[in-house]
């Protein structure tokens, strides 16, 4: 059983920057992309960025340049570094992992996610 735990969510200014962490516990994820979801109130489910088994990494339009995501292979777990935080970017964010293709921006190819961290941003 795999289990995903974030950290590092919270509560910022406009332009500050925030770091959330995702571990793996009960399997490696080290063979697997991982990736970074979020979710607005009242909003679907949103791709946030993914990393592939060999640490390519994609993003979605809104937080390129801003948004940063790695690994750490050794520890099974994986990071989201955001700065140039924006109202916008308020939501609940999920680490997802386990994917076995690579549409890495549709949801429902994840089997394995956390229970959420909320990042708040004021203006």
């Amino acid at each position: 059983q795999v289990q995903l735990v974030e950290s590092g969510g919270g509560s910022v200014q406009a332009g500050d920057s925030l770091r959330l962490s995702c571990a793996a516990s009960g399997r490696s994820l080290t063979s697997y992309p991982m990736a970074w979801f979020r979710q607005a109130p009242g909003k679907e489910r949103e791709f946030v960025a993914a990393i592939s088994w060999s640490g390519v990494t994609y993003y979605h339009d809104s937080v390129k340049g801003r948004f940063t995501i790695s690994r750490e292979y050794a520890k099974n777990t994986m990071a989201l570094q955001m700065s140039g935080l924006k109202p916008e970017d308020k939501a609940v964010y999920y680490c997802a992992g386990g994917a076995t293709t690579s549409s890495y921006i549709d949801h429902s190819i994840w089997p394995y996610w956390g229970q959420g961290t909320q990042v708040t941003v004021s203006a």
